[in-house]
């Protein structure tokens, strides 16, 4: 059986504790996010991030040239390093991967991304996001079968070699779905889908997978994403997502038992 965790990188998620709680497991690929490290980096260098809500609500970072330059060095230097040096302390043999690594995340770029602005959908021309269409999967198997837990990470790289930053939970999704996982766990700040995103009593606790579409509207800002991240992964396969909290003591335990809005 393999797992794949994705933890989150907005302020208040706990990788720490995500981190604590695989240490005795090498049944897993951890997937990681990062924003709070990616707009902290910008703000530092005179490019603060900027982000779009979509015709459809989903709310993205936009990856301009410049900006993108700051996820690489975010992420796959910061986010990553630091992650994998933890597992490290606490006795796993980890490598840290970016998407671009061995072409292991496969990607399309979006081209002229929409966006809503002062009620107006425009074209972001400039923007250099994508989504993934490919997860070399042999490669995190031969990792996987050595010992070695592998932390993978965005951007991505499209066929003609462009860099792309892509989202962290649509790349999990991928890559559950590429290995045959049987659990997709997104752990982030809140502890599920929220009917009332103010209220922590309103979690959804459970849904069938047959009616994953009906939380497409529920869920509200990066959230979204995180539901489409579910669709994706059960459309290929997948046969249970967690959305759980990344706090507390035991949060990979937790989601597992069933701790955050379950779709299966």
């Amino acid at each position: 059986m393999t797992i794949v965790v994705k933890v989150g990188g907005a302020a208040g998620n706990s990788v720490s504790g995500v981190l604590a709680d695989l240490a005795d497991r090498r049944d897993w690929v951890l997937v990681h996010g990062g924003s709070e490290e990616v707009d902290r980096l910008g703000a530092a260098l005179g490019r603060p991030a900027e982000y779009f809500t979509s015709p459809s609500g989903v709310v993205s970072r936009r990856s301009d040239a410049a900006h993108l330059e700051v996820v690489v060095l975010a992420l796959a230097g910061q986010v990553q390093t630091r992650i994998v040096a933890e597992l490290g302390r606490l006795g796993v043999r980890a490598v840290g991967l970016s998407g671009v690594d061995d072409r292991l995340l496969g990607a399309t770029r979006r081209e002229g991304a929409r966006a809503v602005v002062n009620g107006r959908t425009v074209r972001l021309t400039d923007d250099l996001s994508g989504a993934v269409t490919s997860v070399r999967a042999g490669l995190l198997r031969m990792l996987l079968d050595a010992g070695i837990s592998p932390v993978v990470g965005p951007p991505a790289v499209t066929g003609a070699g462009e860099v792309v930053n892509v989202d962290a939970d649509r790349v999990a999704a991928q890559v559950a779905v590429a290995l045959g996982a049987t659990d997709l766990l997104l752990l982030t700040n809140v502890p599920g889908l929220l009917r009332s995103v103010d209220d922590p009593s309103s979690r959804i606790a459970r849904v069938p997978k047959t009616d994953v579409a009906t939380l497409v509207p529920l869920a509200q800002g990066r959230m979204k994403k995180k539901v489409l991240a579910a669709r994706d992964a059960l459309a290929g396969g997948v046969v249970r997502v967690v959305i759980g909290s990344s706090r507390g003591d035991a949060p990979v335990a937790r989601a597992l038992a069933g701790d955050g809005t379950v779709i299966e």
